[in-house]
């Protein structure tokens, strides 16, 4: 057994010793459903981002008739207004990881967030097409984010009998994010509808201060009472948490010792095929 192991399952004893001297007579090793209201509160907050996401992505289709003839775009303006999104997402999705690894998940959703509604605010505001750009460029980048870490937080909070189901919602959130927005665009100004986009991530901001930290990430960080701490309101304050503990840290101990992957790996004869697969369904797509 490795020290962290130790270091985990020490404040646990005290549990193990009371179910072995009868102290507690039902013990349970899963949380109950009770006990997992934190999990879906926390992912609920968690796919605001997502939903966030969706709004972004559907805000320039409503909205192109009534921009162009209130801001006085030409076409290849308003085109520039609405690819520039892509762009914006693309540099997002490549620092995702970095924010995430470094501030963590809840800190990455924090900026990805604060992005966002600079963004929307910008594009509220506008009265050219430069604030007009840099504030989807904004939304872009924030967009970009989410679409890596929302699913990541989930998978990390969500017990084994729950991840697939918790995972998914990612996806759904952002098909509602871009129909709600194309439905109420049609219907609202395309001001309005910039400001509603604020909403989700208002929800999250707040949210973000009353869940907990990914546990997974503050055990890769050595942060052995907030990674117990983190768990514990997760799983419940009845659950049994040394198993998955331990699970978790010979997880981390693990991937520490993996080689890092660097991006020449994927031109590797073993990934041809894989790689050609992914690239011809984003071209389809």
């Amino acid at each position: 057994m490795t020290q962290n192991q130790e270091e985990v399952k020490a404040p646990l004893l005290s549990i193990e010793k009371k179910v072995i001297n009868g102290d507690e007579e039902n013990p349970s090793p899963k949380s109950s459903k009770e006990d997992r209201f934190m999990v879906y509160f926390s992912t609920f907050v968690a796919v605001c981002g997502s939903y966030a996401f969706g709004s972004c992505a559907g805000y320039s289709s409503p909205t192109q008739a009534a921009i162009r003839e209130d801001v006085h775009l030409s076409l290849a303006e308003y085109s520039l207004f609405g690819s520039i999104l892509t762009f914006g997402a693309m540099i997002g999705a490549i620092t995702s990881g970095k924010i995430a690894d470094y501030i963590g998940r809840k800190g990455a959703m924090m900026v990805s967030s604060g992005f966002c509604t600079a963004g929307w605010l910008a594009i509220y505001f506008a009265k050219g097409v430069l604030l007009l750009d840099i504030g989807r460029l904004a939304t872009g980048y924030g967009m970009g984010v989410f679409s890596f870490v929302v699913p990541v937080f989930i998978a990390e909070i969500a017990p084994k009998d729950l991840r697939g189901a918790l995972t998914t919602i990612n996806q759904l959130m952002i098909c509602t994010g871009v129909s709600v927005s194309f439905i109420i665009g049609t219907v609202l100004s395309w001001r309005a509808l910039a400001l509603i986009g604020v909403l989700p991530c208002v929800v999250l901001l707040v949210g973000l201060f009353v869940m907990p930290e990914s546990p997974r990430w503050l055990a890769k960080q050595g942060n052995q009472k907030e990674f117990e701490a983190s768990l514990r309101r997760l799983r419940g304050k009845n659950a049994d948490l040394s198993e998955e503990a331990a699970e978790i840290q010979d997880y981390i101990e693990t991937l520490e010792r993996l080689p890092k992957a660097k991006f020449l790996d994927l031109f590797q004869r073993r990934y041809l095929r894989s790689v050609t697969v992914c690239m011809s369904l984003i071209n389809i797509s």
